[in-house]
């Protein structure tokens, strides 16, 4: 699939058959993750896998809008890792957030090209999801994804026009 036409025609899916995802495919998903730039090579971004359907209830009741993450065969968490910030020895996270959108939109692109959905979610009760998860002290989940195939029409998918370019995009000032 050409990137551009996957950009403009990917749309999140909420609406996920069960059937597993291949082995290889979620690990070409994964790499594409991995692959994202960083700042400064920093990589503070890591993933961490849910297939187990518990896990992904467990996951699911820490965010506000996630029945998704229950259909899906994978759930993808984004954690960021924290820098230690050295004067005051103190946990803090710079440049996770934009790194952790690249990594999700780069797995995201590479699912799509394989035939399969995903939709993000957030993780709403953050602490909550860090203990579901067994996160380490001070590592926060970024967002989550859930993939799968697309079980037929998806109700939210389509429904909402997109901004004009010419309204999305200002020259030089604002």
């Amino acid at each position: 699939m050409e990137t551009y036409r996957a950009i403009v025609n990917k749309r999140d899916t909420r609406a996920l058959r069960p059937d597993p995802i291949p082995d290889e495919v979620l690990a070409r998903i994964l790499q594409a993750g991995r692959m994202a730039g960083s700042a400064k090579a920093a990589e503070p971004v890591r993933l961490v896998v849910l297939k187990d359907p518990a896990r992904r209830a467990e996951l699911a009741a820490c965010g506000n809008f996630t029945p998704h993450l229950l259909a899906a065969p994978v759930v993808v968490a984004i954690v960021l890792v924290p820098e230690v910030d050295q004067p005051h020895g103190q946990f803090a996270i710079f440049r996770g957030p934009f790194d952790a959108g690249r990594a999700a939109q780069n797995m995201m692109l590479a699912a799509w090209e394989a035939g399969i959905s995903s939709c993000p979610a957030s993780m709403h009760h953050a602490e909550a999801a860090a203990k579901v998860l067994g996160l380490p002290p001070g590592h926060v989940v970024a967002n989550t994804i859930a993939f799968g195939y697309p079980a037929g029409a998806d109700p939210v998918t389509g429904q909402r026009p997109r901004m004009p370019l010419d309204d999305y995009v200002r020259w030089e000032r604002w």
